[in-house]
């Protein structure tokens, strides 16, 4: 049996849902503003005010779904779902293949301001040589991979899918990867799990274990356990339910607009290197469509279930397991946790590039697409002559 031919796919959702939608946020429920600071508790409700205000009279989504729609777009029978993706060519001599993966409570949305620097750099002044051609899919059970009743994927069933869709379904013997969040370890599980087939990996997060002992901590270990402390228990609430009863949560953000962006937005403050406001760190436009993705193809339960995999498996990469694939890494500053290397090295055994990035946060192809690309490009730059 011959591998499933992709179908071109132009998304259009239909005027119906952008009327129900409409409706559901004119009869807005708002819950009472706790007398503390705000976005200490959560989603501040003033934010949310304004935001809904500008997503009912000023968000344009016809023009966003049209941004979507100006990359090739297709869909493919593959794991049982029909998974989405980009496919854009490479403009350069010698295009190298490169797999981008997003993460949550992302979506495609993320890589299209980044995509073009990848695909054509000289038209930003780069280099033609540093071309990548790239495919983007959306993870299965997130927006555009999405149908009801489907089967639902942890990080090892996703990385076993998207290397099925480059070499198999595409034909790339060998291509490069890179990710963020959900991504990073979808991009180390195949550096792990499909090293012959990996030219190299780039993540802007350590899937680095977060019960690792560290006997005689240096100074920097000892703040970043601090910092994981901290994290844990301030930081991962939506982690346990997500991971624990996906379910449940699901009832209210699937019925209530309002209540999935307010659960949405308040990660972008979080994670984002803002000055207090999230649009400071990402263009607000580009969130509210990344949230109406989710609102349109009701998949933000479906979109949890990496949370609740990895709480009921094994770690993505094994106990003890090496990544040897040439690693680069790029560290945001105000990323959700940043291990020293010392940590990441007992994974990644061959870090070839480590940087410390001026300004961003988790959302780094948002936030910071030119600075993204220009790593990216100087990581895979010497790694080319191996293809």
């Amino acid at each position: 049996m011959g591998q499933p031919t992709p179908t071109y796919f132009s998304l259009h959702v239909e005027d119906e849902t952008l009327r129900d939608l409409k409706m559901r946020l004119d009869r807005a429920r708002w819950p009472e503003t706790p007398p503390v600071e705000p976005w200490s508790t959560g989603t501040s409700v003033a934010y949310m005010r304004d935001l809904v205000d500008y997503w009912r009279s000023g968000f344009d989504w016809r023009a966003q779904e049209a941004r979507l729609n100006g990359f090739r777009q297709f869909k493919v029978p593959l794991a049982g779902i029909d998974l989405h993706f980009i496919h854009e060519q490479g403009k350069g001599p010698d295009p190298m293949p490169l797999l981008l993966s997003h993460g949550w409570p992302g979506s495609v949305i993320e890589f299209v301001r980044i995509l073009p620097m990848l695909t054509d750099p000289a038209r930003f002044g780069g280099d033609p040589a540093d071309a990548f051609t790239v495919v983007a899919p959306s993870l299965p059970g997130y927006t555009l991979s999405f149908t009801p009743g489907q089967p639902r994927f942890g990080i090892v069933e996703i990385a076993e899918a998207f290397a099925t869709l480059m070499s198999d379904v595409l034909g790339y013997r060998r291509f490069g990867a890179q990710g963020g969040d959900w991504g990073a370890f979808i991009t180390s599980r195949m550096g792990y799990q499909f090293a012959d087939r990996l030219i190299g990996i780039h993540i802007n997060l350590l899937a680095v274990r977060r019960d690792a002992s560290l006997a005689n901590p240096t100074p920097e270990e000892q703040r970043f356990l601090a910092h994981l402390a901290h994290w844990m228990k301030e930081e991962t609430g939506y982690q346990w339910i997500q991971g624990t009863r996906p379910t449940t949560l699901s009832f209210g953000l699937t019925d209530s607009p309002i209540g999935l962006a307010a659960w949405i937005a308040e990660k972008f403050h979080r994670w984002t290197d803002n000055d207090g406001t999230i649009e400071s760190a990402v263009d607000r436009d580009a969130m509210l469509a990344n949230i109406m993705l989710y609102w349109a193809t009701g998949a933000i339960g479906s979109s949890f279930w990496p949370y609740y995999a990895r709480m009921h498996s094994p770690w993505p990469i094994p106990e003890g397991g090496a990544i040897t694939v040439p690693t680069g890494y790029a560290e945001f500053p105000k990323e959700i946790l940043s291990p020293p290397r010392s940590l990441a090295e007992r994974t990644y055994v061959d870090i070839q590039r480590w940087t410390k990035m001026p300004k961003g946060g988790h959302f780094a192809a948002l936030e910071q697409p030119e600075a993204l690309a220009n790593e990216i490009r100087q990581f895979f730059r010497p790694l080319r002559r191996s293809a």
